[in-house]
């Protein structure tokens, strides 16, 4: 039934108990870590019925089958274990600074080999794909915005023989699905849209429903489990509870992030608007240096002054704060989360913080 379904029905509906008389309507959180012998679960390391149900949803949102991961970050790692020892990533100059950070450490280690390519230059990653065991894709990126030719690079790395992964945190599965351009391999930091208020750290890794999603599928289930990077029941329940409002959320947010690029695009306090024409991430190059668009940051009061994204209120954040960031992300920039509170008072917020902090004139 599911496959005839909306995107938005499917957040809704997807990942629930049979209706039966009587039944719960609710999705149940399960907390046991052992169940009794020879049913569906047994140890609740490997398997548990809080994960199924949000598995199920998840993975009907992306086309294919899902599993759930404590973070983001383990989802990466389990990804990355893919790779056959010294083999060859291919990978973005500039990404989320976690990835970037891990490449370069197994790097260090011999590993892995990393080719970096900038993203937006389809025939430079055309050309780096020779020898390649996996492209690594995260298309926006994140923070600079950068918008990959995600259906020209997927198909050509599957006719090369190369494993694709797309990171598709910042679109989420409403606005992009990668497995239906080709890709083998789709990653989610849960923390961020999916569950979507800022009280979760979870992450996810999404496989084709073919003979070779089922191979990794098999793969990564034996890396979780050996490895232990389980997600938590409570957790999974509250990410599968804010799966029920995500069409809501991307929606107005997304309606929100429009609004407020095509304003900041005309005012004298920026320097540079980045902004994909989707999603709910607005970056902007604030007109001074470092300083100045701390001192924006730390000026507003509507908007949220921390890291991570995707929750319900709106954040803000210089990303070259941390050292691990790219250093191709200017000084200056601003990463702007952007919630789903009025938008014009998030406006005027943000509109004062800049006046304030920065002279336009000067």
């Amino acid at each position: 039934m599911s496959e005839h379904l909306s995107p938005a029905t499917r957040c809704v509906a997807l990942g629930r108990e049979p209706s039966t008389p009587g039944a719960q309507v609710g999705s149940p959180l399960v907390l046991s870590s052992t169940f009794h012998a020879d049913g569906e679960d047994n140890y609740a390391r490997a398997s548990h019925p809080t994960w199924r149900a949000f598995e199920v949803a998840l993975g009907a949102l992306e086309g294919g089958e899902a599993m759930v991961y404590a973070s983001g970050m383990a989802a990466v790692a389990a990804v990355l274990s893919l790779v056959p020892q010294g083999g060859l990533v291919v990978a973005p100059t500039a990404a989320y600074n976690g990835v970037l950070a891990t490449l370069a450490e197994r790097e260090s280690t011999g590993e892995v080999r990393v080719r970096r390519v900038n993203l937006t230059d389809t025939a430079a990653v055309l050309a780096a794909l020779d020898g390649a065991d996996l492209l690594w894709l995260e298309s926006p990126s994140n923070p600079l915005l950068d918008v990959a030719d995600l259906p020209t690079l997927i198909e050509a790395a599957r006719a090369a023989g190369v494993l694709t992964a797309v990171d598709n945190t910042f679109a989420t599965p409403l606005l992009q699905q990668p497995l239906t351009l080709g890709a083998d391999l789709v990653v989610h930091s849960v923390t961020k849209y999916l569950s979507g208020h800022s009280d979760v750290i979870l992450g996810a890794v999404v496989t084709t429903a073919d003979g070779s999603g089922h191979a990794l599928r098999e793969r990564l289930e034996r890396h979780r489990h050996l490895h232990g990077a389980i997600a938590g029941p409570m957790e999974t329940w509250l990410a599968l509870r804010g799966l029920r409002t995500l069409h809501l959320r991307v929606e107005r947010a997304t309606a929100n992030a429009a609004v407020l690029a095509g304003r900041l695009q005309e005012h004298p306090c920026v320097a540079r608007v980045r902004y994909p024409g989707f999603g709910a991430i607005v970056a902007i190059d604030v007109a001074g240096d470092a300083a100045a668009a701390e001192g924006v940051a730390g000026r507003t009061e509507l908007w949220t002054h921390s890291t991570s994204l995707g929750g319900v209120e709106s954040q803000i954040e210089r990303r070259r704060r941390y050292l691990s960031e790219s250093s191709e992300v200017p000084e200056n920039l601003l990463r702007l989360s952007v919630g789903v509170e009025d938008v014009d008072d998030l406006w005027r917020d943000l509109d004062a913080a800049l006046r304030a902090e920065i002279n336009p004139a000067g």
